[in-house]
Protein backbone atom coordinates (compact mmCIF):
# COMPACT_ATOMS: atom_id res chain seq x y z
CA UNK A 1 0.00 0.00 0.00
CA UNK A 2 1.49 3.28 -0.94
CA UNK A 3 0.43 6.43 0.97
CA UNK A 4 2.42 8.82 -0.89
CA UNK A 5 1.13 8.98 -4.47
CA UNK A 6 -1.01 11.14 -7.48
CA UNK A 7 -4.39 12.06 -6.81
CA UNK A 8 -5.54 13.37 -10.70
CA UNK A 9 -2.86 15.96 -10.99
CA UNK A 10 -1.37 16.24 -7.56
CA UNK A 11 0.93 14.52 -5.41
CA UNK A 12 -0.28 14.05 -2.02
CA UNK A 13 1.04 12.75 0.94
CA UNK A 14 -1.61 10.74 2.49
CA UNK A 15 -4.55 13.57 2.64
CA UNK A 16 -2.43 16.57 2.32
CA UNK A 17 -1.24 17.92 -1.51
CA UNK A 18 2.87 18.34 -1.57
CA UNK A 19 1.83 22.27 -2.88
CA UNK A 20 0.13 22.72 0.08
CA UNK A 21 2.86 21.17 2.75
CA UNK A 22 5.25 23.47 -0.02
CA UNK A 23 3.28 26.18 1.54
CA UNK A 24 3.48 25.65 5.22
CA UNK A 25 7.33 24.74 5.47
CA UNK A 26 10.27 26.33 4.15
CA UNK A 27 12.46 23.77 1.50
CA UNK A 28 14.19 21.94 1.04
CA UNK A 29 12.57 19.65 4.08
CA UNK A 30 11.77 16.23 4.73
CA UNK A 31 8.41 14.69 4.43
CA UNK A 32 7.10 11.61 6.49
CA UNK A 33 3.84 9.49 6.21
CA UNK A 34 3.14 7.66 9.83
CA UNK A 35 0.29 5.46 7.97
CA UNK A 36 3.09 4.31 5.59
CA UNK A 37 5.40 4.13 8.27
CA UNK A 38 2.67 2.19 10.07
CA UNK A 39 1.67 -0.28 7.14
CA UNK A 40 5.54 -1.04 6.72
CA UNK A 41 6.44 -2.10 9.85
CA UNK A 42 2.94 -4.37 10.16
CA UNK A 43 4.22 -5.84 6.72
CA UNK A 44 7.03 -6.95 7.99
CA UNK A 45 5.89 -8.34 11.39
CA UNK A 46 2.78 -10.14 9.68
CA UNK A 47 5.81 -11.78 7.35
CA UNK A 48 7.54 -13.25 10.35
CA UNK A 49 4.20 -13.77 12.19
CA UNK A 50 5.18 -18.06 12.92
CA UNK A 51 8.48 -16.96 13.99
CA UNK A 52 7.38 -14.42 16.49
CA UNK A 53 10.76 -12.42 16.15
CA UNK A 54 12.00 -9.44 18.11
CA UNK A 55 12.15 -6.68 15.64
CA UNK A 56 15.04 -3.90 16.14
CA UNK A 57 14.62 -0.84 14.31
CA UNK A 58 17.99 0.03 12.99
CA UNK A 59 18.40 3.75 14.22
CA UNK A 60 21.71 4.37 11.74
CA UNK A 61 18.70 4.06 9.02
CA UNK A 62 16.78 7.12 10.55
CA UNK A 63 16.59 8.45 14.05
CA UNK A 64 14.47 11.17 14.44
CA UNK A 65 12.98 10.48 17.93
CA UNK A 66 9.19 11.05 16.86
CA UNK A 67 9.37 7.99 14.31
CA UNK A 68 11.60 5.97 17.05
CA UNK A 69 8.20 6.98 19.75
CA UNK A 70 5.98 5.41 17.29
CA UNK A 71 7.38 2.17 16.35
CA UNK A 72 7.79 1.64 20.26
CA UNK A 73 4.35 2.36 20.22
CA UNK A 74 3.69 -0.90 17.83
CA UNK A 75 6.19 -3.14 20.10
CA UNK A 76 9.34 -2.37 18.58
CA UNK A 77 12.58 -2.43 19.43
CA UNK A 78 16.14 -1.13 18.67
CA UNK A 79 19.28 -1.90 17.43
CA UNK A 80 21.81 0.64 18.09
CA UNK A 81 25.53 1.41 17.21
CA UNK A 82 26.74 4.47 19.14
CA UNK A 83 25.99 6.06 22.53
CA UNK A 84 23.42 8.57 20.77
CA UNK A 85 21.85 6.10 19.69
CA UNK A 86 21.18 4.34 22.73
CA UNK A 87 20.29 7.16 24.49
CA UNK A 88 17.86 8.17 22.06
CA UNK A 89 16.26 4.77 22.34
CA UNK A 90 16.07 4.18 25.96
CA UNK A 91 15.16 8.40 25.86
CA UNK A 92 11.97 7.24 23.43
CA UNK A 93 10.81 4.73 25.90
CA UNK A 94 12.13 1.32 24.83
CA UNK A 95 12.76 -1.32 26.93
CA UNK A 96 16.33 -2.17 27.64
CA UNK A 97 15.48 -6.16 26.73
CA UNK A 98 14.19 -4.78 23.63
CA UNK A 99 17.89 -3.22 22.46
CA UNK A 100 21.00 -4.79 20.95
CA UNK A 101 24.03 -2.87 20.75
CA UNK A 102 26.16 -3.46 17.40
CA UNK A 103 29.25 -2.29 15.78
CA UNK A 104 33.03 -2.62 15.78
CA UNK A 105 34.37 0.41 18.03
CA UNK A 106 32.23 0.55 21.35
CA UNK A 107 34.15 2.70 23.25
CA UNK A 108 34.11 1.78 27.25
CA UNK A 109 31.63 4.58 28.17
CA UNK A 110 29.23 2.92 25.35
CA UNK A 111 29.96 -0.53 27.06
CA UNK A 112 29.72 1.04 30.69
CA UNK A 113 26.51 2.66 29.95
CA UNK A 114 25.02 -0.63 27.99
CA UNK A 115 25.27 -2.44 31.15
CA UNK A 116 23.83 -0.14 33.35
CA UNK A 117 21.13 0.03 31.14
CA UNK A 118 20.76 -3.60 31.09
CA UNK A 119 19.96 -4.04 27.32
CA UNK A 120 19.68 -7.38 25.59
CA UNK A 121 22.48 -7.96 23.69
CA UNK A 122 25.94 -6.46 23.24
CA UNK A 123 27.12 -8.14 19.99
CA UNK A 124 31.01 -8.41 20.02
CA UNK A 125 33.18 -8.30 17.04
CA UNK A 126 36.32 -9.39 18.00
CA UNK A 127 38.19 -11.45 20.94
CA UNK A 128 39.96 -8.21 21.82
CA UNK A 129 36.15 -6.39 22.47
CA UNK A 130 35.31 -10.08 24.65
CA UNK A 131 38.51 -8.83 27.01
CA UNK A 132 37.16 -5.19 27.34
CA UNK A 133 33.52 -6.08 28.32
CA UNK A 134 34.49 -8.77 30.15
CA UNK A 135 36.91 -6.27 32.01
CA UNK A 136 34.14 -3.95 32.50
CA UNK A 137 31.71 -6.10 33.61
CA UNK A 138 34.15 -7.52 36.31
CA UNK A 139 34.92 -4.02 37.85
CA UNK A 140 30.82 -3.42 37.23
CA UNK A 141 29.95 -6.99 39.75
CA UNK A 142 28.10 -7.89 36.44
CA UNK A 143 27.49 -10.38 34.49
CA UNK A 144 26.80 -9.04 31.00
CA UNK A 145 24.62 -10.94 27.84
CA UNK A 146 27.00 -10.96 24.57
CA UNK A 147 26.33 -11.80 21.19
CA UNK A 148 29.42 -12.89 18.66
CA UNK A 149 29.09 -11.34 15.08
CA UNK A 150 30.12 -13.83 12.45
CA UNK A 151 31.07 -12.61 9.38
CA UNK A 152 30.57 -15.20 6.99
CA UNK A 153 32.06 -14.59 4.00
CA UNK A 154 28.74 -14.04 1.97
CA UNK A 155 28.57 -11.13 0.03
CA UNK A 156 24.67 -9.49 -0.59
CA UNK A 157 25.35 -8.72 -4.11
CA UNK A 158 25.22 -4.93 -3.22
CA UNK A 159 27.01 -2.15 -4.20
CA UNK A 160 30.34 -2.51 -2.11
CA UNK A 161 29.91 0.54 0.11
CA UNK A 162 27.60 -1.00 1.90
CA UNK A 163 28.58 -5.09 1.93
CA UNK A 164 29.37 -5.72 5.06
CA UNK A 165 29.71 -9.83 4.96
CA UNK A 166 32.72 -10.67 2.82
CA UNK A 167 36.28 -11.99 4.59
CA UNK A 168 37.63 -8.59 3.38
CA UNK A 169 35.33 -6.27 5.54
CA UNK A 170 35.76 -5.09 8.94
CA UNK A 171 32.51 -6.63 10.47
CA UNK A 172 32.93 -9.69 12.74
CA UNK A 173 34.43 -12.51 12.83
CA UNK A 174 35.17 -15.46 10.45
CA UNK A 175 34.31 -19.22 10.91
CA UNK A 176 36.75 -20.30 13.11
CA UNK A 177 37.49 -17.29 14.69
CA UNK A 178 33.88 -17.33 15.73
CA UNK A 179 33.83 -20.64 17.71
CA UNK A 180 37.78 -20.73 18.99
CA UNK A 181 35.61 -17.25 20.68
CA UNK A 182 32.40 -19.58 21.71
CA UNK A 183 35.08 -21.54 23.48
CA UNK A 184 36.83 -18.79 25.27
CA UNK A 185 33.51 -16.99 26.77
CA UNK A 186 32.75 -19.88 28.43
CA UNK A 187 35.68 -19.54 30.45
CA UNK A 188 34.91 -15.78 31.02
CA UNK A 189 33.31 -15.46 34.76
CA UNK A 190 31.69 -12.33 33.56
CA UNK A 191 30.23 -12.86 30.08
CA UNK A 192 26.88 -15.06 29.35
CA UNK A 193 27.26 -15.60 25.54
CA UNK A 194 23.64 -16.22 24.37
CA UNK A 195 23.75 -14.96 20.61
CA UNK A 196 24.93 -15.25 17.65
CA UNK A 197 24.53 -12.25 15.28
CA UNK A 198 25.09 -11.62 11.16
CA UNK A 199 24.55 -8.83 9.01
CA UNK A 200 25.66 -9.07 5.58
CA UNK A 201 24.81 -5.46 4.11
CA UNK A 202 21.83 -3.34 3.07
CA UNK A 203 20.21 -2.66 0.20
CA UNK A 204 19.90 -6.40 -0.33
CA UNK A 205 17.25 -7.73 -2.67
CA UNK A 206 18.53 -11.45 -3.95
CA UNK A 207 17.57 -14.16 -1.26
CA UNK A 208 20.29 -16.56 -1.85
CA UNK A 209 22.76 -14.20 0.35
CA UNK A 210 20.24 -14.94 3.21
CA UNK A 211 20.19 -18.60 2.38
CA UNK A 212 24.10 -19.29 2.26
CA UNK A 213 24.07 -17.29 5.74
CA UNK A 214 21.40 -19.31 7.74
CA UNK A 215 23.60 -22.86 6.61
CA UNK A 216 26.64 -21.62 8.05
CA UNK A 217 25.09 -20.39 11.57
CA UNK A 218 23.60 -24.09 11.11
CA UNK A 219 27.34 -25.24 10.78
CA UNK A 220 28.59 -23.10 13.99
CA UNK A 221 25.54 -24.88 16.02
CA UNK A 222 26.81 -27.74 15.23
CA UNK A 223 30.22 -27.38 15.61
CA UNK A 224 29.70 -25.83 19.07
CA UNK A 225 26.79 -27.72 19.76
CA UNK A 226 25.46 -24.63 21.27
CA UNK A 227 21.91 -23.73 21.44
CA UNK A 228 22.34 -20.15 21.24
CA UNK A 229 18.84 -18.31 23.27
CA UNK A 230 19.41 -15.46 20.04
CA UNK A 231 20.08 -16.13 16.93
CA UNK A 232 20.60 -11.93 15.23
CA UNK A 233 19.85 -12.49 11.67
CA UNK A 234 20.50 -8.47 11.09
CA UNK A 235 18.76 -6.43 8.69
CA UNK A 236 19.45 -5.56 4.65
CA UNK A 237 16.23 -6.04 3.13
CA UNK A 238 16.39 -3.75 -0.07
CA UNK A 239 13.14 -1.91 -1.47
CA UNK A 240 12.47 -0.82 -5.30
CA UNK A 241 13.74 2.44 -5.95
CA UNK A 242 11.86 2.31 -9.37
CA UNK A 243 8.70 1.51 -10.89
CA UNK A 244 9.50 -1.35 -12.26
CA UNK A 245 12.66 -2.15 -9.84
CA UNK A 246 12.78 -5.60 -8.15
CA UNK A 247 11.89 -6.31 -5.07
CA UNK A 248 12.85 -8.36 -2.19
CA UNK A 249 10.50 -11.43 -2.00
CA UNK A 250 10.01 -11.07 2.44
CA UNK A 251 7.51 -14.05 2.56
CA UNK A 252 9.99 -16.06 0.53
CA UNK A 253 12.71 -15.30 3.32
CA UNK A 254 10.18 -15.68 6.20
CA UNK A 255 9.47 -19.43 4.92
CA UNK A 256 13.51 -19.88 4.93
CA UNK A 257 13.51 -18.39 8.78
CA UNK A 258 11.08 -20.75 9.70
CA UNK A 259 11.89 -23.71 8.32
CA UNK A 260 15.42 -22.70 10.39
CA UNK A 261 13.88 -22.21 13.27
CA UNK A 262 11.70 -25.34 13.69
CA UNK A 263 14.43 -27.77 15.44
CA UNK A 264 15.86 -24.64 17.59
CA UNK A 265 14.51 -22.84 20.89
CA UNK A 266 15.61 -19.67 19.76
CA UNK A 267 14.84 -16.25 19.77
CA UNK A 268 15.27 -13.86 16.02
CA UNK A 269 15.89 -11.08 16.03
CA UNK A 270 15.57 -8.95 12.88
CA UNK A 271 17.32 -5.47 12.38
CA UNK A 272 15.48 -4.07 9.93
CA UNK A 273 15.90 -0.26 8.76
CA UNK A 274 15.52 0.72 5.17
CA UNK A 275 12.80 -1.84 4.55
CA UNK A 276 10.68 0.06 7.60
CA UNK A 277 11.36 3.54 6.66
CA UNK A 278 12.88 3.87 3.06
CA UNK A 279 9.24 4.82 0.91
CA UNK A 280 7.85 6.42 4.17
CA UNK A 281 9.85 9.76 2.94
CA UNK A 282 9.87 12.67 0.29
CA UNK A 283 12.58 15.37 0.71
CA UNK A 284 10.25 18.48 -1.23
CA UNK A 285 12.80 20.97 -2.77
CA UNK A 286 12.30 23.87 -4.61
CA UNK A 287 13.20 24.49 -8.35
CA UNK A 288 15.50 27.91 -7.68
CA UNK A 289 17.53 28.41 -11.37
CA UNK A 290 17.29 26.12 -14.39
CA UNK A 291 20.71 26.68 -16.64
CA UNK A 292 22.02 25.98 -20.03
CA UNK A 293 24.77 22.84 -20.22
CA UNK A 294 26.23 21.13 -23.15
CA UNK A 295 23.41 19.50 -24.35
CA UNK A 296 21.27 19.09 -21.48
CA UNK A 297 19.59 21.75 -19.21
CA UNK A 298 20.83 21.90 -14.92
CA UNK A 299 17.43 22.27 -13.03
CA UNK A 300 18.96 23.83 -9.75
CA UNK A 301 17.43 22.51 -6.11
CA UNK A 302 17.93 24.17 -2.80
CA UNK A 303 18.36 20.72 -1.65
CA UNK A 304 21.89 19.60 -2.22
CA UNK A 305 24.25 16.72 -1.30
CA UNK A 306 24.31 18.30 2.53
CA UNK A 307 20.41 16.76 2.86
CA UNK A 308 20.44 13.69 0.66
CA UNK A 309 24.17 12.28 0.67
CA UNK A 310 23.21 8.90 -1.13
CA UNK A 311 23.69 10.02 -4.74
CA UNK A 312 27.01 11.41 -4.20
CA UNK A 313 28.07 8.23 -1.35
CA UNK A 314 26.79 5.21 -3.17
CA UNK A 315 25.91 6.64 -6.54
CA UNK A 316 22.33 5.99 -5.68
CA UNK A 317 19.29 7.08 -7.85
CA UNK A 318 16.43 8.42 -6.34
CA UNK A 319 13.34 8.99 -8.98
CA UNK A 320 12.15 12.96 -8.58
CA UNK A 321 8.32 13.75 -9.39
CA UNK A 322 7.14 17.16 -9.90
CA UNK A 323 4.35 18.17 -7.50
CA UNK A 324 2.11 18.61 -10.10
CA UNK A 325 2.06 17.03 -13.45
CA UNK A 326 2.32 18.51 -16.44
CA UNK A 327 1.71 17.55 -20.01
CA UNK A 328 4.42 19.54 -21.56
CA UNK A 329 7.87 17.93 -21.05
CA UNK A 330 11.45 19.35 -21.72
CA UNK A 331 13.26 19.03 -24.90
CA UNK A 332 17.00 18.26 -23.93
CA UNK A 333 17.98 15.81 -21.47
CA UNK A 334 17.81 17.63 -17.83
CA UNK A 335 20.21 17.06 -14.58
CA UNK A 336 18.99 17.65 -11.16
CA UNK A 337 21.52 19.22 -9.36
CA UNK A 338 22.07 21.00 -5.97
CA UNK A 339 23.80 24.05 -4.45
CA UNK A 340 26.52 22.86 -2.95
CA UNK A 341 30.18 23.24 -4.36
CA UNK A 342 30.62 19.70 -5.25
CA UNK A 343 30.57 18.35 -8.61
CA UNK A 344 29.01 15.08 -7.33
CA UNK A 345 26.18 17.04 -5.54
CA UNK A 346 23.60 16.10 -8.45
CA UNK A 347 20.41 13.78 -7.84
CA UNK A 348 19.56 12.22 -11.30
CA UNK A 349 19.52 13.02 -15.02
CA UNK A 350 16.32 12.08 -17.15
CA UNK A 351 15.00 12.78 -20.70
CA UNK A 352 11.17 13.58 -20.96
CA UNK A 353 10.78 15.44 -17.58
CA UNK A 354 7.57 17.06 -17.21
CA UNK A 355 8.04 20.87 -17.87
CA UNK A 356 8.89 23.03 -14.31
CA UNK A 357 10.44 26.46 -13.89
CA UNK A 358 11.78 28.18 -11.41
CA UNK A 359 9.94 28.20 -8.06
CA UNK A 360 8.43 24.99 -8.96
CA UNK A 361 8.87 22.23 -6.36
CA UNK A 362 9.46 18.95 -6.78
CA UNK A 363 9.96 15.75 -4.65
CA UNK A 364 13.14 13.14 -4.52
CA UNK A 365 11.33 10.01 -3.22
CA UNK A 366 11.86 7.12 -1.10
CA UNK A 367 14.09 9.02 1.06
CA UNK A 368 13.44 7.81 4.72
CA UNK A 369 16.61 5.84 5.42
CA UNK A 370 19.89 6.98 5.20
CA UNK A 371 18.38 10.53 4.46
CA UNK A 372 18.11 12.86 7.02
CA UNK A 373 20.18 10.45 9.31
CA UNK A 374 23.54 11.32 6.82
CA UNK A 375 22.98 15.22 6.44
CA UNK A 376 25.72 17.52 7.51
CA UNK A 377 26.36 20.78 7.45
CA UNK A 378 28.40 21.28 4.64
CA UNK A 379 28.94 24.29 2.93
CA UNK A 380 27.78 25.47 6.52
CA UNK A 381 24.18 25.04 5.34
CA UNK A 382 21.63 24.31 8.31
CA UNK A 383 20.13 21.13 8.60
CA UNK A 384 16.31 21.01 7.06
CA UNK A 385 13.27 20.82 8.85
CA UNK A 386 11.13 17.27 9.40
CA UNK A 387 7.27 17.46 9.19
CA UNK A 388 4.87 14.12 9.68
CA UNK A 389 1.67 13.42 8.23
CA UNK A 390 -1.07 11.54 9.36
CA UNK A 391 -4.25 11.85 7.70
CA UNK A 392 -5.26 15.31 7.00
CA UNK A 393 -2.54 16.52 9.93
CA UNK A 394 0.64 18.01 9.74
CA UNK A 395 3.37 18.87 12.23
CA UNK A 396 6.87 19.46 12.36
CA UNK A 397 8.73 16.86 14.27
CA UNK A 398 12.14 18.88 14.21
CA UNK A 399 12.69 22.55 13.46
CA UNK A 400 15.16 23.72 11.12
CA UNK A 401 18.58 24.47 12.56
CA UNK A 402 18.85 28.25 12.86
CA UNK A 403 21.25 30.08 11.40
CA UNK A 404 22.10 31.59 14.69
CA UNK A 405 22.88 27.62 15.95
CA UNK A 406 24.60 27.45 13.15
CA UNK A 407 27.58 30.16 13.05
CA UNK A 408 27.95 29.91 16.81
CA UNK A 409 30.10 26.57 17.31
Amino acid sequence: MNFIKFRKKNLYVENISGLTLAKNYETPFYCYSLSQLKNNFNVFRNAFKATKPLICFSLKSNSNMTLIRELKKMGCGADVVSMGELLKATRAGINGKKIVFSGVGKTEDEIKTAIKKKILLINMESENEADVINNISRKMSKITSVGIRLNPNVTGKTNKKISTGGKNDKFGLNYNDCINLCKKIKKMKNLKLEGISVHIGSQIIDIDPFKQVLKIINKIIAKTKMNFNFIDLGGGMGISYSDNGKKFNLNKYAKLVNKFTKDKNTKIIFEPGRFVVGNTSILISKVIYIKKGNNKKFIILDAGMNNLMRPALYGANHKIISLKKNKKKFSKNIEFVGPVCESSDTFLKQKNFSKIKVGDCVAITDVGAYGMSLASNYNARPLIAEVMISGSKHKLIRKRQSLENLISN
